[in-house]
């Protein structure tokens, strides 16, 4: 068996394992990368190593490192409380509010799976105190997180313009972000009105609502949930100026991310030390070693074998349908941002180039694919939303809607990539 064969099947293996058992896919595609590249394809083992990404690496740290300094000193928690805090009056509106809450929070840098982690909780209690369907503010709620997903500052933005750099795919960093945004934001809305949300527009509700970790009969409790002190306007002023930077300047994310951490620690508003425990080092890891493996795929030639299987099953017009509904698939199983991306996005060129297609529309669908099947109940945002469901909700009920909603959206992610990308070519230069 050639090393093509041999490399692509390492990464199908990784994948495989990533789905079906609680192993550090991340770690196995390193090993594999050392046995494949060194024993197979002829590599040194210092070829092998040089497929670390480590631009990646220190972006996706330097991130994290800042927004875990965000989130420990409080701030996003009340910027969250104090939107909250105005989800008065119209309960059809209450989760189009709790989708833009998510999408903003999840836009200027936590993600999004730490933005679902902050407004699940108040947007399946607010839905419980106001007859919302926890079903319909799962969608909202996670979609809404997905939708910021991909901003060029949160960690799957990062993740995937690292990846789509490295291809011949860099500044597009706003259009990848639109495209993502687009697609949830239709998929949210047209649930949305699916599932009865407009039918709740003619309801008010007049009583006050009861937030998680607000006692309402306690006032020093509400304002430690909605009021901003010193600590918390500098961290907003610091992540501030990094997006301007980044936004106006070409300010590096990554290598800024780390200043601004340092000057949060030195303006005694963050603290590194409990900031460095909250780095999902894990996923970090995670995206790291698929990468290797993947480089090693490059070298043997397994990438070029895995793109002609691709393009075999697709044509210039169905291939945005067919990356975005395989992408889907696997990724129902399997992480995201850490192995289906990762895997998938450096073959764009070579579909570009075989099928004629535009290399931006078919990394979009599969991004958009990818993300879109993430309101399963087997996913990260999908089970944080389900665990704050209110205690009268029937979770098995819950628990079997999210799973049929998160396997559909395979395919009718196809279908909105095939439209967005092929037909209208939304956010294509």
């Amino acid at each position: 068996m050639d090393p093509a064969t041999i490399s692509l099947g390492a990464l199908l293996l990784a994948i495989v394992v990533s789905c079906m058992v609680r192993l550090h896919v991340g770690f196995l595609a390193i090993s594999l990368a050392w046995i494949v590249g060194v024993y197979v394809g002829g590599m040194s083992a210092r070829e092998v190593m040089e497929g670390f990404p480590t631009r990646l690496f220190l972006t996706l740290t330097g991130v994290t490192l800042l927004f875990a300094q965000a989130q420990a000193n409080g701030t996003l928690d009340r910027i969250a409380h104090g939107v909250v805090r105005h989800c008065r009056g119209n309960v059809g509106a209450m989760p189009i509010m709790f989708f833009f809450l998510a999408f903003a929070l999840s836009s200027i840098g936590p993600g999004n799976i730490a933005s679902t982690a902050l407004v699940a909780p108040m947007a399946m209690a607010v839905a419980g105190q106001v007859g919302v369907p926890a079903f319909l503010m799962t969608i909202m709620v996670a979609n809404g997180a997905n939708a910021g997903g991909l901003s060029p500052i949160a960690p799957t933005g990062v993740i995937v313009n690292g990846v789509m750099a490295e291809i011949g795919l860099e500044g597009f960093e706003t259009l990848t972000y639109f495209n993502n945004m687009t697609a949830h934001i239709v998929v949210a809305f047209l649930g949305y009105f699916l599932l009865g949300g407009w039918r709740l527009l003619g309801r008010h509700h007049a009583g006050t609502l009861k937030l998680p970790g607000v006692d309402a009969g306690d006032t020093s409790s509400a304002e430690a949930a909605a009021g901003f002190n010193r600590t918390h306007w500098t961290t907003v002023g610091v992540i501030g100026t990094l997006l301007a930077g980044v936004i106006f300047f070409d300010v590096s994310v990554g290598l800024g991310a780390f200043a601004a951490a340092i000057v949060l620690s030195l303006l005694k508003a963050g603290d590194e030390v409990e900031a460095v425990k909250a780095i999902p080092w894990r996923v970090i890891m995670m995206v790291c070693g698929v990468t290797v493996l993947i480089s090693v795929l490059d070298e043997t030639g397994g990438l070029d074998l895995f793109t002609q299987l691709l393009a075999g099953l697709s044509t210039p017009e169905s291939v945005t349908a067919v990356v975005a509904f395989s992408t889907g698939i696997i990724s129902i199983y399997s992480s995201t941002s850490g192995v289906v991306l990762p895997a998938f996005l450096p073959t764009v060129p070579g579909l570009a180039t075989t099928l004629g297609s535009d290399p931006l529309a078919i990394a979009s669908a599969m991004n958009v694919g990818a993300h879109l099947v993430d309101v399963s109940a087997l996913s990260t945002l999908g089970a944080l939303c389900m665990a704050a469901a209110p205690s009268h909700e029937d979770s098995r009920r819950l628990f079997n809607q999210l799973m049929v909603w998160g396997h559909s959206m395979a395919v009718v992610g196809a279908g909105v990539c095939f439209l967005l990308f092929t037909v209208l070519r939304i956010g294509l230069p």
